[in-house]
């Protein structure tokens, strides 16, 4: 995710404070990993360095005194341009679950590998059911609803990964061990 953008987009809307920012993010992006708030304004000023936000009026709101932003014309075209560049699929796989995969299969024995994807699965299942659970509260926000499908999008990608792999580990044990 690249915060400054997501920031950039944030302040599309009018003008915000560091405490506003970090609020419209969580909200707006409801499973996305929280921003810190040192995080937030580190990239405000980046930001306010590099001519794309500036600082649009100060406020108290009964605690400190805050710094409002506002997106610059330099600003404005930075955000234009990230949403108008298409993301390219990622060319490598940088993934946690696939490294547990091969590692175990380098230092386990079939059955332990096994044991671990039919362990990995059952967890990436009562994840799927806790989104789909989000998904039907009468509570839920279209921004939960579009974050809780983008997961479960990919958990359900990862478990069919996991199912086929289940299918092959004999045989790829095997390979890695000949």
């Amino acid at each position: 995710m690249s915060t400054p953008h997501v920031l950039l987009g944030l302040l599309a809307a009018g003008s915000k404070h560091g405490y506003e920012l970090k609020r419209a993010h969580d909200a707006r992006l409801p499973r996305a990993r929280p921003l810190a708030f040192g995080q937030v304004y580190a990239t405000l000023g980046r930001l306010e360095r590099d001519g794309l936000v500036a600082p649009a009026g100060h406020g108290r709101d009964g605690g400190p005194e805050r710094t409002a932003y506002a997106l610059t014309e330099e600003g404005h075209a930075a955000l234009d341009r990230w949403l108008t560049t298409v993301e390219p699929p990622m060319p490598y796989v940088a993934s946690t679950l696939f490294a547990k995969v091969v590692v175990a299969l380098l230092v386990a024995d079939v059955d332990r590998a096994r044991s671990y994807l039919v362990a990995q699965r059952q967890a990436h299942t009562a994840r799927l059911r806790e989104l789909t659970a989000v998904k039907n509260e009468p509570s839920a926000t279209v921004d939960d609803v579009v974050a809780a499908d983008f997961a479960i999008a990919h958990l359900d990608a990862d478990l069919r990964w996991l199912h086929t792999t289940l299918a092959r580990v004999a045989d790829w044990h095997r390979e890695v061990h000949a």
